[in-house]
Protein backbone atom coordinates (compact mmCIF):
# COMPACT_ATOMS: atom_id res chain seq x y z
CA UNK A 1 0.00 0.00 0.00
CA UNK A 2 1.61 3.27 -1.12
CA UNK A 3 1.41 6.39 0.99
CA UNK A 4 2.87 8.02 4.05
CA UNK A 5 2.42 7.44 7.76
CA UNK A 6 0.64 9.77 10.14
CA UNK A 7 3.97 10.84 11.63
CA UNK A 8 5.25 11.78 8.17
CA UNK A 9 2.05 13.72 7.45
CA UNK A 10 2.43 15.57 10.75
CA UNK A 11 6.08 16.38 10.10
CA UNK A 12 5.53 17.55 6.51
CA UNK A 13 2.49 19.61 7.58
CA UNK A 14 4.25 21.08 10.63
CA UNK A 15 1.51 19.91 13.01
CA UNK A 16 1.46 17.24 15.67
CA UNK A 17 -0.01 13.78 15.21
CA UNK A 18 -3.00 14.56 17.41
CA UNK A 19 -3.89 17.45 15.10
CA UNK A 20 -3.98 15.06 12.14
CA UNK A 21 -6.22 12.68 14.10
CA UNK A 22 -8.45 15.55 15.19
CA UNK A 23 -8.86 16.82 11.61
CA UNK A 24 -9.77 13.28 10.59
CA UNK A 25 -12.39 13.00 13.37
CA UNK A 26 -13.82 16.42 12.38
CA UNK A 27 -14.07 15.32 8.76
CA UNK A 28 -11.63 17.98 7.56
CA UNK A 29 -9.45 15.28 6.05
CA UNK A 30 -10.80 11.98 4.75
CA UNK A 31 -10.28 8.82 6.71
CA UNK A 32 -7.32 7.09 5.09
CA UNK A 33 -7.06 3.40 4.32
CA UNK A 34 -5.25 1.28 6.86
CA UNK A 35 -2.66 -1.41 6.61
CA UNK A 36 -3.46 -4.94 7.78
CA UNK A 37 -1.90 -4.00 11.11
CA UNK A 38 -4.18 -0.96 11.43
CA UNK A 39 -1.78 1.85 10.57
CA UNK A 40 -3.16 4.80 8.61
CA UNK A 41 -1.70 5.29 5.15
CA UNK A 42 -2.17 8.84 3.85
CA UNK A 43 -1.75 10.23 0.37
CA UNK A 44 0.64 13.13 -0.12
CA UNK A 45 -2.33 15.38 -1.00
CA UNK A 46 -3.34 15.32 2.66
CA UNK A 47 -0.25 17.38 3.51
CA UNK A 48 -1.43 20.18 1.20
CA UNK A 49 -4.94 19.95 2.63
CA UNK A 50 -3.61 20.31 6.18
CA UNK A 51 -1.47 23.26 5.11
CA UNK A 52 -4.63 24.82 3.60
CA UNK A 53 -6.40 24.32 6.94
CA UNK A 54 -3.52 25.86 8.91
CA UNK A 55 -3.20 28.87 6.57
CA UNK A 56 -6.95 29.41 6.84
CA UNK A 57 -6.74 29.30 10.64
CA UNK A 58 -3.92 31.85 10.56
CA UNK A 59 -6.30 34.17 8.68
CA UNK A 60 -8.90 33.79 11.42
CA UNK A 61 -11.23 31.21 9.91
CA UNK A 62 -12.81 28.75 12.33
CA UNK A 63 -12.73 25.03 11.63
CA UNK A 64 -16.43 25.16 10.71
CA UNK A 65 -15.69 27.93 8.22
CA UNK A 66 -12.70 26.02 6.89
CA UNK A 67 -14.92 22.99 6.36
CA UNK A 68 -17.16 25.16 4.15
CA UNK A 69 -14.15 26.59 2.31
CA UNK A 70 -12.88 23.09 1.62
CA UNK A 71 -16.29 22.04 0.31
CA UNK A 72 -16.40 25.09 -1.97
CA UNK A 73 -12.86 24.51 -3.20
CA UNK A 74 -13.65 20.91 -4.12
CA UNK A 75 -16.95 21.49 -5.92
CA UNK A 76 -16.17 23.53 -9.03
CA UNK A 77 -19.41 22.38 -10.65
CA UNK A 78 -21.54 24.25 -8.10
CA UNK A 79 -19.30 27.06 -6.86
CA UNK A 80 -17.06 29.73 -8.30
CA UNK A 81 -14.80 32.40 -6.88
CA UNK A 82 -17.79 34.68 -6.19
CA UNK A 83 -18.78 32.42 -3.28
CA UNK A 84 -15.25 32.56 -1.92
CA UNK A 85 -15.25 36.35 -2.24
CA UNK A 86 -18.58 36.60 -0.38
CA UNK A 87 -17.33 34.23 2.29
CA UNK A 88 -14.13 36.24 2.73
CA UNK A 89 -15.97 39.57 2.73
CA UNK A 90 -18.22 38.30 5.51
CA UNK A 91 -15.15 37.21 7.47
CA UNK A 92 -13.71 40.72 7.11
CA UNK A 93 -16.96 42.17 8.52
CA UNK A 94 -16.83 39.70 11.41
CA UNK A 95 -13.24 40.69 12.17
CA UNK A 96 -14.13 44.40 12.05
CA UNK A 97 -16.87 43.76 14.66
CA UNK A 98 -14.39 41.83 16.81
CA UNK A 99 -11.95 44.74 16.58
CA UNK A 100 -14.70 47.15 17.69
CA UNK A 101 -15.52 44.90 20.64
CA UNK A 102 -11.84 44.64 21.59
CA UNK A 103 -11.47 48.43 21.39
CA UNK A 104 -14.39 48.80 23.84
CA UNK A 105 -12.80 46.28 26.19
CA UNK A 106 -9.44 48.02 25.92
CA UNK A 107 -11.04 51.38 26.69
CA UNK A 108 -12.85 49.98 29.73
CA UNK A 109 -9.61 48.43 31.02
CA UNK A 110 -7.73 51.69 30.45
CA UNK A 111 -10.41 53.56 32.42
CA UNK A 112 -10.13 51.05 35.26
CA UNK A 113 -6.34 51.10 35.34
CA UNK A 114 -6.32 54.92 35.38
CA UNK A 115 -8.37 54.82 38.61
CA UNK A 116 -5.94 52.49 40.39
CA UNK A 117 -3.19 54.23 42.38
CA UNK A 118 -0.99 51.12 42.27
CA UNK A 119 1.37 50.03 45.05
CA UNK A 120 0.73 50.84 48.68
CA UNK A 121 -3.03 50.67 48.24
CA UNK A 122 -5.17 48.10 50.08
CA UNK A 123 -6.48 45.43 47.72
CA UNK A 124 -9.92 45.68 49.33
CA UNK A 125 -10.05 49.35 48.24
CA UNK A 126 -8.65 48.74 44.76
CA UNK A 127 -10.93 50.49 42.24
CA UNK A 128 -10.40 47.70 39.71
CA UNK A 129 -11.48 44.98 42.16
CA UNK A 130 -14.39 47.13 43.36
CA UNK A 131 -15.59 47.69 39.82
CA UNK A 132 -15.33 44.01 38.94
CA UNK A 133 -17.10 43.04 42.17
CA UNK A 134 -19.98 45.39 41.38
CA UNK A 135 -20.40 43.85 37.95
CA UNK A 136 -19.25 46.95 36.14
CA UNK A 137 -21.79 49.25 37.83
CA UNK A 138 -20.15 52.62 37.24
CA UNK A 139 -22.51 54.43 39.60
CA UNK A 140 -21.16 52.70 42.68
Amino acid sequence: MNGISISEVAKKSNVNIETVRYYERRGLIPEPPRTESGYRVFSLEIVERIKFIKRSQELGFTLDEIEKLLAISEDEAHFDSEEVLQFTTQKIRDIELQIQDLEKIKSALEDLSAKCPGSGYSICKCPIIESLSKGGDKNG
